[in-house]
């Protein structure tokens, strides 16, 4: 069985989590039954001994990587210190941490919201990208966007919209913009919640897109095998 810490470095909002449950448990979800995992409150200034887990995982926030909270810039100091000695798995946020603390860039989007359902390229196939694919589509909650991505790391999913949306680097990192984690219901949920902010017509098209099929179950086959090649080592 493979353990693996996860960095919760945000929340659902309270009125949804009562009904979906929190990142951890989306996590533990998506990624099945063979995995043993930690929860470490990023925010509360809980960091993981890196070399003690197979992986680790960084979960979506509320927070852009560029802010200056002190919690941010120590999880940047983590991401370094861990590279390496661990698999690293992130998804949104952690997914820009990961860019950013690496030496890539992340920006708030002249683009706009990204919201609903999104279907990516896949531009570079991984040895754990099984069953492979040509396209998936998964849900994406986010205004940030990486915008430079760190030297060495391998472009392996993108679109016009989010170009840096899946990166790698060497054979123990892996980020995805996307969210593979949440289900639609709970994607759904989320971004009506968000209607002033986002925009009524945005909306409604993140909405009905949400009701279309989505490529979640393979992207979380693709993170377990990840995940379980590391432990494998």
């Amino acid at each position: 069985m493979s353990r693996i810490a996860i960095l919760e470095t945000g929340a659902p909002p309270p009125a949804l989590a009562g009904r979906h449950g929190d990142y951890p448990a989306m996590f533990r979800a998506l990624l099945g039954d063979g995995c043993e995992s930690e929860v470490f409150r990023s925010q509360a200034g809980e960091w993981p001994d890196a070399a003690a887990f197979d992986a680790a995982v960084i979960t979506g926030s509320s927070a852009g990587v560029y802010e200056p909270l002190p919690w941010i810039g120590d999880l940047l100091d983590w991401i370094r210190a861990a590279k390496g000695h661990t698999g690293l798995v992130g998804v949104c946020f952690g997914h820009q941490a990961m860019a950013q603390a690496l030496g890539g860039r992340v920006e708030k989007s002249e683009r706009g919201w990204g919201v609903g359902l999104h279907r990516y390229d896949v531009r570079s196939v991984e040895p754990w990208m099984e069953p492979p694919l040509r396209t998936v589509a998964i849900p994406v909650s986010h205004q940030d966007q990486v915008v430079e991505p760190p030297p060495g790391a391998r472009v392996i999913l993108g679109s016009p919209f989010t170009p840096f949306a899946g990166l790698a680097w060497d054979d123990d990192a892996v980020s995805l913009q996307g969210h593979p984690e949440f289900t639609p219901a709970y994607a759904a949920d989320l971004t009506a919640g968000r209607r002033e902010r986002i925009g009524a017509a945005l909306v409604d098209e993140a909405l009905d897109s949400l009701t279309l099929p989505d490529d979640r179950r393979s992207v979380g086959a693709w993170l377990r095998r990840f995940i379980e090649a590391r432990a494998a080592r």
